[in-house]
């Protein structure tokens, strides 16, 4: 982290109402929980925005809104015009490889098929801080489903619980 520069806190989801409590949206769940609620939202690069400071650092969250395949041209808009190194990145996303209530941090690494970060990569490079929020797989529940509709699946009343008990854990 490169104390004198803003902190850039991404949750990738996909905009819109349809998609709101989605596994998909676990990043939007999670950067919502740390803004006030009151708080209002700015719509600059193809993204929600809220400016707000985190142990004395000035942090940007941001929603992306171009949907999570092309969440790359969101952040990458956002890191050149506050002037963000890589090293001050965090995104935060859904991951069907850890078990529902579960999540890993890491720098770097793969996409393991994500999408969002596959766009985020190719936009920005790789060597960035992600918060990985596990959503269970299809067949952790015994059910033969096709991943996609997994993950644009609504989260139950008592999913949500486990992964608000997650939240509470984060410690950003």
């Amino acid at each position: 982290m490169q104390e004198n520069k803003p902190i850039l806190i991404v949750g990738l989801g996909n905009p819109g109402q349809q998609y709101e409590r989605t596994r998909h949206n676990v990043g939007f769940i999670t950067v919502r929980h740390f803004v006030p609620e009151d708080a209002t939202w700015r719509k600059e690069h193809n993204a929600l925005t809220y400016a707000g400071r985190l142990a004395g650092h000035k942090v940007i969250y941001a929603l992306p809104q171009t949907f999570m395949n092309n969440s790359g041209d969101a952040v990458r808009a956002l890191m050149a015009f506050y002037k963000i190194p890589l090293d001050n990145l965090v995104v935060i996303h859904d991951d069907m490889d850890l078990k529902l209530g579960a999540f890993r941090e890491k720098v770097g690494g793969g996409s393991a098929g994500h999408n969002g970060i596959k766009s985020i990569d190719a936009a920005v490079g790789a060597d960035y801080r992600r918060i990985r929020i596990g959503i269970g797989h299809p067949r952790d529940f015994d059910l033969k489903m096709d991943p996609a509709d997994w993950v644009l699946g609504k989260f139950s009343d008592e999913e949500l619980k486990q992964i608000e008990g997650v939240i509470q854990e984060i410690a950003l």
